[in-house]
């Protein structure tokens, strides 16, 4: 296999696959693992924006990445982490402006993924005669940007602030939720959360 197959193949594989459910007991670790599932995301947008002929099998994974597994994430973060992490944070940690920037992101990004997904269902059905539209590869190449340039801060100062500040409670708490929000209860996987 080359070596361009087998990164499509792990591409594809990591878009189509969430962490195990098992590892919602360690949120932090679940929230980790979905950032680096949305920078395999951006490598697959800007292939795509590049492609003269779509990647028809990669537009799908991306299709359904951002349909089902991207608005829960945001979500763990909007409405526990980043309200849990403000309660908790000391005033040194000056974090109320990196999670306002954050959050104003992930409003943008909402927005960007409504319309990337809008605009590659169209090339999936074939209103595209080659490769995808000039404004769409913009649209998919500001948006892996974007969404790089936030997952960093998340990656390097997010989580690792959570690590520290928040409580074994809020991490108990944060388990529970991000688990009932993907429709699982951690006590029936064994879970001691």
């Amino acid at each position: 296999m080359k070596k361009q197959e087998e990164t499509e193949v792990l591409a594809l594989e990591t878009l189509g696959n969430a962490p195990p459910s098992s590892q919602l007991s360690e949120p932090l670790d679940y929230i980790f693992a979905e950032h680096f599932r949305q920078r395999v995301l951006c490598n697959a947008l800007d292939e795509i924006a590049d492609q003269e002929q779509p990647d028809r099998q990669m537009i799908e994974a991306v299709l359904r990445f951002l349909r089902v597994d991207f608005a829960p994430h945001m979500l763990d973060e909007e409405h526990d982490l980043f309200p849990m992490l403000r309660r908790r944070a000391e005033p040194e940690d000056r974090i109320d402006d990196v999670i306002g920037q954050l959050t104003q992101e992930h409003a943008a990004d909402r927005l960007d993924a409504k319309l990337i997904t809008e605009g590659l269902a169209k090339v999936l059905a074939g209103k595209a005669v080659t490769g995808v539209a000039s404004s769409l590869a913009k649209l998919l190449h500001r948006f892996a940007e974007n969404e790089r340039n936030h997952l960093t801060l998340e990656n390097a100062i997010i989580l690792p602030l959570a690590r520290i500040r928040l409580t074994a409670d809020d991490v108990r708490n944060l388990a529970q939720r991000m688990a009932a929000r993907r429709g699982v209860d951690l006590k029936e996987l064994g879970d001691a959360v």
